[in-house]
């Protein structure tokens, strides 16, 4: 098949999953209604924010962890459009197969690279990985490897760094054999046992061990859940005020994401530096007569009130910059509100008198 039209096959059921702590990418598996991805995506979490093409972004339970084989399911969302994808089989694969890793890098929509598999023998702590050449990012874990026929062969997991595009995803034997051992435990929440290897299912007392080994283990249902510290809690506290849900906003550490009439915004706490960035996503620039719009936004430059614009690509953005140290709740509100106005209004303006041009959901 096609390369492209494999990729437009997982383009609705690729998603997107992020945290507080991460984000990462998940897939649908229509035959168990769960979203599969990595454990280390959605650890110590309850639930986790979802968004894809085929329904509204929303928050979902976490159903299943397996720290062994670094696998987590999802609960699927009630209301959905995602197709059918197909898991394929481990002894179809062999090394110098063509393979596709399609996921979420860096909180990008949706992309896709290309690659061969290099070694199938590959272990780990008595895991066996497949090898292969097709770029992995931060963001991409959790997402399908495909084969050449549209079918799942592995669930990419970890890069080495510094290693020129050396990626490994889990096979997709140890996928279909544990989502069958999920199965068996109709539905109810579990976890897999790190010692014995069992699946332990939240259907009894169990006081954090396994009644198989005895070993500690730790309940989804007895995670507790996030409160921000510091900066973090003043800007969430401070989108709570101006009517976000923050659950939804939260794109890993120190990050989060609203949208503010069309314009796209994000808030990037940078730790050591001190330096909050805020940057709304407007439109994108026309094809032709820019000159006016870039005249247009240098004077503008002169008149706003701690607001720049800027030009990324073809994107048109506007930025607030702010220290930590002169942020608090009465301030926040104050700056950000304002600058979440000028965006909703400078977009239009963009627009309708210098043609640029709507940004997409996928752009």
């Amino acid at each position: 098949m096609d390369s492209r039209k494999v990729i437009e096959i997982y383009r609705d059921g690729v998603i997107q999953i992020a945290t507080p702590f991460s984000t990462g990418t998940g897939f649908y598996v229509k035959e168990f209604d769960l979203i599969v991805t990595n454990e280390h995506v959605v650890r110590e979490n309850k639930e986790v924010v979802i968004d894809g093409a085929g329904f509204d972004k929303q928050m979902v339970k976490v159903c299943y962890v397996d720290p062994k084989y670094d696998l987590a399911f999802l609960r699927a969302p009630k209301d959905h459009e995602m197709p059918r994808l197909s898991l394929g089989s481990f002894e179809q694969i062999k090394e110098g197969d063509q393979v596709i890793a399609i996921g979420h890098p860096f909180g990008f929509e949706y992309t896709a690279t290309q690659g061969i598999i290099s070694n199938m023998l590959h272990k780990q702590d008595q895991v066996e990985f497949i090898q292969h050449d097709a770029a992995l990012n931060p963001g991409n874990s959790g997402g399908p490897l495909v084969d050449k026929d549209a079918t799942i062969i592995g669930v990419n997991t970890f890069i080495i760094r510094d290693g020129n595009n050396v990626g490994f995803s889990l096979p997709v034997k140890y996928l279909t054999t544990t989502l069958e051992e999920f199965k068996a435990g109709d539905g109810v929440d579990a976890v897999r046992c790190n010692s014995c290897l069992n699946l332990v299912f939240n259907t009894q007392e169990l006081k954090g061990y396994c009644p198989n080994c005895g070993s500690k283990i730790m309940m989804i249902s007895d995670l507790e859940s996030y409160e921000p510290m510091g900066i973090n809690k003043t800007i969430e506290e401070m989108l709570t005020a101006l009517g976000f849900n923050i659950d939804l906003s939260r794109r890993g550490p120190y990050n989060w994401e609203v949208k503010q009439g069309s314009a796209r915004i994000s808030i990037s706490y940078h730790e050591k530096s001190g330096l909050i960035v805020s940057d709304a996503y407007l439109c994108s620039l026309p094809k032709e007569n820019i000159k006016p719009l870039y005249e247009y936004l240098l004077q503008r430059n002169y008149d706003l009130d701690g607001l720049t614009f800027s030009v990324k690509g073809n994107d048109i953005i506007i930025s607030l910059l702010i220290y930590d140290q002169y942020l608090n709740n009465q301030t926040a509100k104050k700056l950000f509100e304002h600058m979440f106005v000028m965006a909703d209004d400078y977009d239009n303006i963009l627009v309708e008198q210098f043609g640029a041009i709507w940004k997409t959901n996928d752009s």
